[in-house]
């Protein structure tokens, strides 16, 4: 007797992600998302206008910054959450012969849990992400009205050139992280089954196999 189609479709899945890291990704990619459309409020005109309140947006803008490392902070107390961690910051050979067909759109790409791509850009937004909020404390922290923290006569703590550098790379910096977000979005929306993975934990097995070849998930140590 044949099994049940929901019985056959569960066999076929694995298990990919749990529920705390879930949570850790959908909290940090709305924090990010309130960063990047408070700073569109405060940088493009024809934005400002329409929402106004531009006092509220810098409020916004400046504590869902501050709020961002928060998720993945509190995360480090799932067991899944660091094993993928340890996983993100490993690169082997077989990451280089993933980046090398991924460049040359032909050959075979081997990859475990992460691929190379998904590695780089964990890396590179991690590293973003530190700097955007070492850059905009620093632009915070150094308006003379900002929390007392200023000299006698009102003057800012840093030098004017330290606030005028801190504001050219977190200008740009934002620029570049809106586009490196807007490709991994457009991505994710590319593969159907790598989003439901995120969603609800477990992604097909067929899926696993070809984007995932040396993957087990099975084994806790890959």
């Amino acid at each position: 007797m044949s099994r049940p189609p929901e019985q056959a479709e569960a066999r076929t899945r694995v298990p990919r992600f749990t529920r705390a890291e879930h949570r850790v990704h959908r909290a940090t990619a709305t924090l990010m998302a309130v960063c990047v459309l408070t700073a569109g409020c405060l940088y493009l005109p024809f934005l400002a206008q329409l929402v106004g309140r531009r006092a509220l947006m810098v409020t916004v803008h400046e504590w869902s910054g501050l709020l961002l490392p928060v998720p993945l902070l509190l995360g480090l107390a799932s067991r899944a959450l660091r094993a993928d961690l340890r996983r993100l910051n490993r690169f082997g050979p077989h990451d280089r012969r993933w980046l090398r067909a991924a460049v040359r759109r032909r050959g075979d790409r081997p990859a475990g849990k992460f691929n190379a791509g998904q590695k780089l850009y964990a890396a590179w937004l991690a590293g973003a992400v530190l700097v955007m909020l070492g850059t905009g404390l620093l632009m915070w922290f150094t308006l003379p009205q900002a929390l007392g923290f200023a000299r006698a006569g009102g003057t800012p703590i840093a030098p004017l050139v330290w606030r005028t550098g801190a504001t050219f790379v977190h200008d740009w910096l934002a620029l570049a992280l809106v586009l490196v977000i807007a490709g991994h979005v457009g991505r994710a929306y590319g593969d159907p089954e790598s989003r439901r993975g995120m969603r609800t934990g477990s992604v097909d097995a067929r899926w696993a196999a070809r984007e995932h070849p040396l993957w087990r998930p099975e084994d806790k140590s890959e």
